[in-house]
């Protein structure tokens, strides 16, 4: 069975939604393919979501893209992971099942103990989010 595709959507595509990306398609690779954007792309991914990644074994080469570069393709799940993206999320993406999960934004705060945070309840939460679909599609 080849691998199910996740969208993790975020606003500016530079930590959370990245971090996410990184961790499923590490962890998770054999069932799933995992990409992210933003509806509004900050333009590039924070160093301190790279070093907080690499911190846990994580390489992550990953560039901000927007939510359009995605128009057309078929994802099994889409997931926001901020408030701001559940809310203007694109209806063409309305194919696959959406969910929600918001997590703090840790470049508010540019605090290094705050991306090891949301860097660690992304590891966390996102792969129950994953299990419990693959579990629902069954």
């Amino acid at each position: 069975m080849p691998p199910r595709k996740v969208l993790f959507l975020c606003t500016g595509n530079a930590c959370r939604s990245q971090m996410a990306e990184a961790i499923v398609n590490a962890r998770l690779g054999e069932r799933w393919q995992a990409v992210s954007a933003g509806t509004n792309p900050a333009g590039f991914v924070h160093p301190k979501t790279l070093a907080a990644l690499a911190e846990i074994g994580i390489r992550h080469d990953g560039r901000p893209k927007s939510v359009d570069e995605f128009r057309g393709s078929d994802f099994d799940l889409v997931v926001t992971v901020c408030d701001s993206a559940a809310e203007n999320c694109p209806l063409w993406l309305g194919q696959g099942v959406k969910v929600h999960h918001g997590f703090p934004d840790p470049a508010r705060t540019d605090d290094m103990d705050d991306f090891r945070a949301v860097r660690d309840a992304i590891a966390r939460e996102i792969p129950l989010i994953l299990t419990q679909f693959e579990q629902e599609q069954s």
